[in-house]
């Protein structure tokens, strides 16, 4: 029948005429067109024909039953099934089927004990609802009628981490499919037996693409990218979820070059191949390559969906592409996956109700960043007290952060003496960084030495030390220090700040030579300088780590990456629009400064966000309240 061909096809308009030409419709014609649209997922255009049907056949009725119970609908299901004035044993499964597939175990028993008569897929149906919701042994219980009802025990036992009993149904059981044989193959996958699935796998006398995926899906899980790879090349039928199975293999185990090969080589992509690729690329920091990918899936045509949605969206977050951020946002929405969104910040939130340990490090670090010493402090003491949370390392070291920021260093060292434990290259990193910040030379030497001992590539706190030294004018210790890195080839994380204009990202690094707007970004600047020091600016030019002459380092202060971003921003975004820089680390305190001047002398917001925080200036003044 045209109708049943241009439904296979896609083609739900084309049948549609056809169907629409007919001088004479028939139930036989009706139920082609209501299948169709089922299967082409559009419920409510098989709802809506099937309610205009002038007389409905059995046929007619199943077909819309199993429409409901595919949709989900099971209030709606029920309903055509009590309005049912015939049903047939097709109707009884549906409905079981219905509620097996969403787990109402008591349901499926009900309606399964008023069959007035059943078949094997009935009987399959009850045990895969035991099967399915863990309930194993009620399963067992049941008379075994055909292979579905063994494969169904069988994978019932695998998935359930009851992989001896498995075997022993596998051994027993009369006819042994490829279904069979594949069940035994992926539970020994999901429950991390490598070696017995191989065996398995390798006995098998007929393997089909799944039973090939299944295997290089547990090489893929366990890490083991060369046996998979291996497997891969000798799999006589690969299909499209085979490429996607060693993509995100690649792309999991951080081998971005192994993934671009493997989706280059791809014969055909899918959504999942795309997404796969996207996550890949984002999550291993190659955000604008990641970013790149999701336009061109847009331009080859491919269907967007709500994993490359999310992956896209976190991507501007970490790069600051506001802009694109915005018009994904939109795309969205307008393709309906919003909601998808929202569902995942409830799971996020719970997740943090939950994990209370990870909730009080979060509250202790806000403390720390606001300069709340006291009631830091009361959250400390009242975590054991009133939730019962065990400090942990974390935890000390927010609360000794605080103290030390607070400049309460004797109190932050005394508590480092008392703890439970031993003090972690972190927590000595935060009484370093604290003494830094109030100049106290021997409490940051020693914790220095510390720190060095147990972490000797740590290049931030050699800076952190050397920022001491420099602020005493030991100039001769900021030397050694230089040549300490040098001689064990430690090397000091290169600053960049970035800023996206025009859907664009402009990254800087200090004193950047090869912007193309780097002139007039530097004139610029030069009368920033003049306005902001008629407004009382001062260079800290204590933060130098170089002894030179005061005028070459405020040189030096005035070209770090932030400002230029910063200065370029102001010259290339629309007066009125925020200006927003993201910064790799934390800001230094003389651009902190500078920017609370800059934003006046402008009338700019400007937002910055570096290693630590959200910097939000505006008339002169930052939301830290200059305490980061």
């Amino acid at each position: 029948m045209e109708i049943s061909t241009q439904m296979r096809n896609g083609q739900c308009g084309e049948a549609l005429r056809v169907f629409n030409a007919m001088p004479r419709r028939s139930s036989v014609s009706y139920n082609a067109m209501i299948s169709g649209y089922l299967a082409n997922g559009r419920f409510d255009d098989a709802k809506d024909l099937s309610d205009k049907m002038p007389e409905r056949d059995l046929v007619s009725w199943n077909v819309m039953l199993s429409g409901f119970v595919r949709n989900r609908d099971l209030g709606g299901a029920r309903a055509l099934f009590e309005r049912m004035k015939e049903r047939d044993v097709v109707s009884w499964n549906a409905i079981l089927s219905g509620y097996a597939q969403n787990g109402y175990v008591d349901e499926v028993r009900k309606v399964f004990e008023m069959m007035p008569c059943r078949n094997e897929i009935s009987w399959n149906g009850l045990l895969a609802a035991y099967v399915q919701n863990g309930k194993v042994e009620s399963a067992r219980r049941m008379p075994a009628r055909d292979e579905v009802s063994w494969n169904t025990m069988i994978t019932g036992y695998a998935q359930n981490g009851g992989m001896s009993e498995a075997r022993r149904l596998f051994e027993e059981s009369p006819v042994r499919d490829v279904f069979a044989w594949r069940a035994m193959v992926s539970g020994y996958v999901q429950n991390g037996m490598l070696d017995e699935a191989r065996q398995i796998f390798d006995e098998m006398p007929e393997k089909n693409s799944v039973s090939w995926n299944a295997m290089i899906a547990g090489y893929v899980q366990c890490k083991r990218m060369d046996m998979a790879m291996k497997l891969f090349e000798a799999m006589p039928c690969k299909n499209v979820s085979s490429w996607n199975t060693i993509l995100t293999g690649y792309a999991q185990s951080g081998d971005i070059d192994g993934a671009r090969k493997v989706f280059d080589s791809m014969p055909r992509r899918d959504s999942i191949s795309w997404a796969a690729n996207i996550a890949g690329h984002a999550q291993n920091g190659f955000s604008e390559e990641a970013l790149r990918l999701f336009v061109e899936m847009k331009r080859d045509g491919e269907r967007l969906t709500r994993s490359s949605f999310s992956c896209a969206l976190s991507t501007c977050a970490e790069v600051a592409a506001l802009e694109l951020g915005k018009q994904l946002h939109a795309r969205l929405a307008k393709a309906g996956f919003e909601s998808g969104c929202y569902v995942g910040n409830a799971l996020l939130g719970m997740q943090l109700v939950l994990n209370d340990e990870v909730t009080m490090v979060g509250v202790l670090s806000a403390c720390s960043h606001t300069g709340l010493v006291d009631r830091g402090r009361e959250y400390f003491h009242s975590m054991n007290r009133e939730y019962g949370i065990t400090a942990n390392p974390k935890h000390y070291t927010c609360l000794i952060d605080l103290l030390g920021r607070a400049g309460c260093l004797e109190e932050a060292h005394n508590l480092m003496k008392t703890m439970p434990f031993e003090p972690d290259a972190a927590t000595w990193g935060a009484l370093l960084g604290a003494s830094r910040i109030h100049g106290n030379t021997v409490l940051g030497e020693k914790a220095a030495k510390i720190i060095f001992e147990m972490e000797p590539e740590n290049a931030g706190m050699y800076v952190l030390l050397s920022n001491l030294y420099a602020s005493s004018g030991r100039w001769g210790d900021v030397g050694k220090m230089r040549l300490k890195m040098r001689d064990i080839g430690v090397r000091k994380v290169p600053g960049y700040s970035w800023i996206e204009v025009q859907n664009k990202v402009h990254t800087f690094s200090v004193g950047d030579s090869v912007h193309p707007e780097k002139d007039n970004i530097y004139v610029f600047l030069e009368e920033l300088d003049l306005k902001m020091k008629r407004e009382g600016y001062v260079s800290s030019t204590k933060l130098v780590l170089h002894d030179v002459e005061e005028e070459e380092k405020e040189h030096m202060l005035r070209h770090h990456s932030e400002k230029l971003a910063v200065a370029f921003g102001i010259l290339s975004i629309l007066a009125g629009r925020p200006i927003r820089v993201m910064k790799n680390l934390r800001v230094c305190e003389d651009c902190h400064n500078a920017i609370k001047y800059i934003s006046k002398i402008v009338g700019r917001t400007i937002i910055l966000r570096d290693s630590n925080r959200f910097h939000h200036f505006s008339e002169g003044s930052c939301s830290c309240g200059d305490y980061w």
